[in-house]
């Protein structure tokens, strides 16, 4: 077992070869559609799981995720917020502001934002489907939290772990975060020499041939 942590293994990847592992697993965990919402950085971390719905009556809440931030006490969160309604913010400035004086790494909503220069101006990460000017309030509340929840498609559960970047989101489940990471690796070494390869001058053919993604799977099995 690595002695480096696996957030700062994680952070050495990216979603293209942290999908192909969890391909070679059969795990869920790849989505499509969930990217950043402004030029904004990798973001690696722990998953803090926040699930939202329609407001069905007229009574007061609290600002959704509000309580969320509120209890976060590590620097290692990432808000994953499920429940996204087509059309309607689920997050802003504000928020992104409050998240960010609590250390938060970054948020990932299967919905919209509204204000995203807001977040940029503090270079606060977003991830989600797109961006609005409709308010939440008084349309949509939070209905649990650190509970599993739907982003696009994958259960994410509270503490997995979650990797944002240019190319989309990635979730992986805590429970086999080692192994993934120790196939990711090895992919993104045998990619770099297929790479070399190339550029040496190696028929594409033949290095991008599927015997030689094949061995990538019996070297994990030595």
């Amino acid at each position: 077992m690595s002695l480096i942590s696996p957030l700062a293994r994680l952070q050495q990847l990216d979603s293209n070869t942290l999908s192909d592992a969890l391909d070679f697993f059969d795990l869920p965990g790849a989505t499509y559609g969930l990217r950043p919402l402004w030029d904004c950085p990798k973001v690696v971390g722990r998953a803090s799981t926040v699930q939202l719905g329609r407001k069905t009556d007229a009574q007061p809440t609290v600002h959704l995720i509000s309580p969320v931030i509120d209890t976060i006490s590590s620097h290692d969160r990432v808000l994953v917020i499920a429940g996204g309604v087509e059309g309607i913010s689920c997050w802003g400035d504000i928020l992104a502001n409050a998240a960010r004086c609590k250390g938060i790494r970054g948020t990932v909503i299967d919905g919209l934002s509204r204000d995203i220069d807001g977040s940029s101006d503090i270079g606060y990460p977003v991830y989600g489907r797109g961006v609005t000017m409709i308010s939440a309030r008084n349309r949509l509340v939070q209905l649990s939290s650190g509970q599993p929840v739907n982003m696009a498609g994958v259960t994410v559960s509270e503490d997995d772990y979650v990797l944002a970047d240019r190319c989309g989101t990635v979730f992986t489940p805590a429970q086999h975060i080692d192994e993934v990471l120790t196939l990711a690796e090895k992919i993104a070494r045998r990619q770099d020499g297929m790479v070399a390869a190339v550029r040496s001058g190696r028929s594409v053919a033949e290095v991008m041939h599927d015997k030689q993604f094949e061995a990538i799977k019996q070297g994990e099995a030595q």
